[in-house]
């Protein structure tokens, strides 16, 4: 990974058709293949919510992915990112899907 000070953790919710379409497995996919930890889960209200861990700027490319792309059957309405904050070492060791 990066150095220590390159590391940020941010939390997300995904706004829009984003369950029942994949939208869970498209987005470990994702920040796998960025080499970025954390996890996302389905919300009682309808949105996909989670939290990114890894160097800045791989993690600013999963925010534009889940802004923008998400899963192929996935209509994105809107991105939330709250809690950025650097962090000096990773808090989990994969991308996991909750439920």
């Amino acid at each position: 990974m990066a150095d220590g000070d390159g590391l940020v953790s941010v939390d997300y919710e995904v706004h829009g058709k984003v369950q029942g379409v994949f939208f869970r497995k498209y987005t470990q996919g994702e920040a796998k293949r960025l080499g970025l930890v954390g996890w996302v889960q389905n919300t009682s209200h309808g949105t996909v919510q989670g939290q990114i861990q890894g160097p800045i700027a791989r993690v600013r490319e999963l925010q534009e992915w889940l802004k923008k792309i998400g899963s192929p059957q996935s209509r994105i309405s809107r991105a939330e990112f709250s809690n950025e904050k650097k962090i000096q070492a990773l808090e989990h060791k994969e991308f996991q899907i909750l439920k």
